[in-house]
């Protein structure tokens, strides 16, 4: 069947006017009448040759074979090791995927049409890079030289409604009492930084928080690769980081892009993710002025979210460890920490308060901590985010905001 589509692809692409830009219903038309003449040499049966229209059409227009894994809704992550292996997430299981690429040429085409539409530069002087697809799913390429065995793509995919808090409380994630709180906080200003590990569901749970931000204020979110999908807010801008051309100018930063944001008359300033120096720029806008802004990290715990913070910071300046430890002790009032537990669910861990610089450490005061209590009969974990004793310290700006 895959050297008939190919064969009929070739006629296809014969057909049509690579001159001009075609609309869908053109190429569709052709591939029609191609397999209409097909169909009267030898026998096609009615279920292969809509199997056939749909493979053909995509692989001129759209993503080939991956096309339907993106419009599969099921699957959350598609991870392409070279053209012959392709992986996918589906239920929070990963399994190998049947299909492949007819050859790593086609592959690379892919791979360019995708970073084409994201205005970012791909090739073996650059050969990594983030970009996004139409609906928003985020986008890692590697290629060779540095990826081994064939260009490697990552897709992590994102739901066409973002998940809601209610949602969230349905899976078990938070509870109705963490909801509440974490509303209050948003709402009165406190800094929020979400920490975790890789999908632990940072994102997802940046975009929940920002439903709890009040509609009249200005918000700026500031990503490497647009993936955030705050719909909540009517004055909201969304500012996305821009790689260096071919001859490696041009290049707007993370860093660039905050200090823009900061003349932009913000009420609140989101960072997608903070992996970089850009660390000491987001610090500093939360110490201006900017209450309730948020950002993202990649860490184990709080504390090694704290202590990368720190690293990221120096990356950045050079200014002694103690004044950049105070720095983020003054900036960040709450950490919420996530985590994919043994049987594939995100859970919120952790909700920490994050108090003064004292005897040269970050004090740390813990308000939620997840209690495991076993598991089910299906392996699940069964377990809770429960209240420690400690109360949140820092109530000012819940006084301010008339939530007292």
């Amino acid at each position: 069947m895959d050297d008939q589509k190919q064969e009929l692809q070739e006629l296809v692409i014969r057909e049509i006017d690579l001159s001009k830009e075609l609309e869908d219903e053109e190429i569709l038309e052709v591939i029609d009448e191609i397999l209409l003449n097909k169909s009267r040499t030898s026998y096609i049966s009615m279920q292969d040759k809509r199997r056939l229209r749909k493979d053909i059409f995509n692989s001129i227009r759209r993503l080939d074979i991956l096309q339907e894994l993106v419009e599969d809704t099921s699957i959350t992550e598609i991870m392409i090791n070279g053209a012959k292996n392709i992986f996918i997430e589906q239920n929070g299981a990963i399994r190998p995927w049947i299909k492949q690429f007819e050859s790593e040429k086609k592959l690379e085409d892919v791979v360019q049409q995708i970073v084409s539409k994201s205005n970012r530069i791909i090739n073996e002087a650059s050969p990594i890079v983030d970009a996004r697809l139409p609906d928003g799913s985020r986008v890692n390429i590697v290629l060779p030289p540095v990826a081994l065995e064939g260009p490697v793509v990552t897709i992590r995919k994102f739901p066409d409604n973002p998940i809601t808090i209610d949602k969230l409380i349905q899976i078990g994630a938070v509870t109705i009492e963490v909801s509440r709180f974490l509303e209050e906080l948003v709402i009165a200003g406190y800094n929020i930084f979400i920490s975790g590990g890789t999908g632990s569901g940072k994102t997802t749970f940046l975009n929940v928080l920002s439903n709890f931000i009040p509609k009249d204020e200005r918000v700026i979110t500031i990503e490497d690769s647009a993936e955030l999908q705050i719909r909540s807010i009517p004055n909201l801008v969304k500012l996305e980081a821009r790689n260096a051309n071919v001859e490696g100018k041009n290049a707007v930063t993370i860093r660039d892009l905050i200090k823009a944001s900061l003349r932009m008359r913000p009420n609140r300033i989101i960072v997608g993710e903070v992996r970089d120096a850009a660390a000491i720029d987001m610090l500093q806008a939360m110490n201006s002025g900017h209450d309730g802004s948020m950002s993202t990290g990649h860490a184990n715990s709080t504390i090694d979210m704290l202590n990368r913070l720190e690293t990221l910071v120096l990356m950045g300046t050079d200014i002694p460890l103690m004044a950049v430890r105070k720095q983020i002790a003054s900036a960040i009032d709450i950490i919420v920490h996530l985590g994919r537990l043994r049987d594939k669910s995100r859970k919120v861990l952790e909700i920490s308060e994050v108090l003064d610089c004292m005897d040269g450490e970050i004090e740390v005061n813990k308000l939620y901590v997840f209690k495991e209590e076993g598991e089910d009969e299906n392996g699940s974990v069964l377990g809770k985010l429960q209240k420690t004793n400690n109360e949140l310290i820092n109530l000012s700006k819940l006084s301010k905001a008339g939530i007292l």
